[in-house]
């Protein structure tokens, strides 16, 4: 895929999921929850530019360090999100204003990420981005089916003994 078309598949990516992140969505019991993460992350590994040939190193730690704030803000995200079971027991969840501001920092620490990067000179490809974002995904949906699954139910409870 050309550089433009990986712009363009991240920007959809992400724009779907902020959409749907703050609208209340049934958490599914589909066991393919790490699918987008994984294509995302072929479709990343297969591109040219994922290191800079000319700043190896430096591109290899901008990368971990890219796949880090992946980590931390799909975890974040994860546990901002407020979950909550209907009458018919199914579970439910919806992003925050917390869920906003990790959505805020992260792009924030991002952004000072690839300044840092154009400073040292080192080209940053999109593929890095996609395995960030893949990162992301797969941390904030890991851990929601997890804590989707020890959801108790908030209906019916008996009050009183």
């Amino acid at each position: 895929m050309s550089g433009l078309l990986n712009i363009v598949v991240i920007v959809a990516v992400v724009a779907i999921v902020l959409v749907r992140q703050f609208q209340a969505q049934r958490v599914s019991d589909s066991k393919k929850w790490w699918l987008i993460p994984v294509v995302l992350t072929v479709l990343a590994l297969r591109e040219p530019g994922l290191l800079d040939p000319a700043h190896r190193a430096a591109s290899a730690v901008l990368l971990a360090v890219g796949l880090l704030i992946g980590l931390a803000g799909g975890a974040a995200w994860a546990w901002t999100t407020t979950m909550w079971t209907d009458e018919t027991g199914a579970v439910w969840t919806k992003g925050s204003r917390k869920t906003a501001l990790v959505w805020l920092a992260g792009l924030a620490v991002r952004l000072g990420v690839v300044g840092i990067g154009a400073l040292l000179g080192v080209h940053q490809g999109t593929p890095a981005m996609m395995l960030s974002v893949a990162a992301m995904l797969l941390t904030r949906s890991g851990i929601t089916v997890g804590k989707a699954r020890s959801v108790r139910p908030t209906y019916r409870v008996p009050v009183g003994g």
